[in-house]
């Protein structure tokens, strides 16, 4: 067993495009749930729109990178707009079935042979990324040290990553000690309690809803920077992964988001190295190295589950502070 090797995939992943995105869309379910109370399950709708919105504008209309973006991010938004409408002044449960079915509906869209000529339909879109990587300043080579060598196309995937995910973490931090984010707190413990003083909960959960489905769009373009963007990636099981690194690290934190996101990741990759080298060396004798691979979303599962009933409020979050929504 290379554990040299094993150990070595696990810490790159700390600075890899999926962290960074998963970072990203964590700290928007972290507006909608953490603060806002809305049981958003359908994260991956918003991730989905921001990488096919970035792609589609770049592949099909010949957008530069820069414009490409704000179209994925102003999509997100009409899409939190049209979804919200309908839908927030339903709670917990509602809600959920609601955002996970819209979820599902955006995926198929994607999915369809009708809209081949502009999605790909099942075969997702490739070959996006050319503005993106024209406008790198980076001289070509390969930089870094330790597990942490890239080339200079990926350092630039890599350095916007972290540059979107600090401006962001920068606007939520701000927003939540601002009388706004202290009357989105108040409606997530007591929505009509905040009516009661005269404040139109209406429009700040859609503003909530908005903001944090622009930044789960960010993490979904982040994402699909350096890769294909394909269907089959935004399926509700990523929604699940999400909420797990949000849980992880804290729902009701700024910063938690981040720690859970990149526990999460190194963890995955951890696992997807340590449990098929288990089977070559016959520890696991009894299992195949594809269901070593797929043993490690059963124990994401069992976490996430154990999560939930012990630590409710993640590793940075207060226990009293944060209260499921009823």
């Amino acid at each position: 067993m290379d554990w040299l090797q094993i150990f070595s995939n696990s810490l790159s992943s700390i600075l890899s495009p999926a962290t960074i995105g998963y970072a990203l869309a964590a700290l928007g379910l972290a507006v909608h749930f953490g603060y806002a109370g809305l049981l958003n399950m359908g994260i991956a709708g918003f991730m989905a729109i921001g990488a096919y919105g970035y792609a589609i504008s770049s592949l099909s209309f010949g957008f530069p990178w820069w414009l490409a973006i704000l179209v994925g991010l102003g999509a997100s938004a009409i899409f939190a707009l049209i979804l919200g409408v309908p839908t927030l002044r339903l709670r917990g449960d509602y809600l959920a079935i609601v955002t996970i079915a819209a979820a599902e509906v955006v995926r198929l869209l994607f999915l369809t042979t009708a809209f081949d000529e502009y999605t790909g339909s099942a075969d997702g879109l490739s070959g996006y990324q050319g503005s993106f990587r024209d406008a790198n300043p980076i001289p070509d080579g390969i930089y870094g040290f330790g597990p942490w060598m890239y080339t200079a196309n990926e350092w630039w995937v890599r350095i916007m990553g972290l540059v979107t995910l600090a401006i962001a973490v920068l606007v939520v931090w701000m927003l939540m000690r601002s009388p706004w984010g202290r009357v989105l707190k108040g409606i997530r413990e007591d929505e009509d309690a905040v009516r009661a003083l005269g404040k139109n909960a209406f429009a700040y959960k859609m503003q909530a809803l908005v903001l944090g489905g622009v930044l789960a769009a960010a993490g979904g373009i982040v994402y699909a920077l350096d890769r294909a963007a394909s269907p089959g990636v935004y399926v509700t099981s990523l929604t699940f992964f999400v909420w797990t690194a949000l849980l992880l690290g804290g729902a009701a934190t700024v910063f938690g988001p981040l720690l859970g996101s990149l526990i999460f990741w190194v963890l995955q990759t951890f696992l997807s190295n340590f449990l098929p080298a288990l089977v070559q060396a016959g520890v696991l004798p009894f299992m195949s190295q594809i269901q070593a691979g797929t043993l490690r979303f059963i124990l994401v599962g069992v976490a996430l589950m154990l999560l939930v009933i012990f630590m409710p409020q993640g590793i940075l979050g207060n226990k009293k502070e944060l209260t499921f929504v009823k």
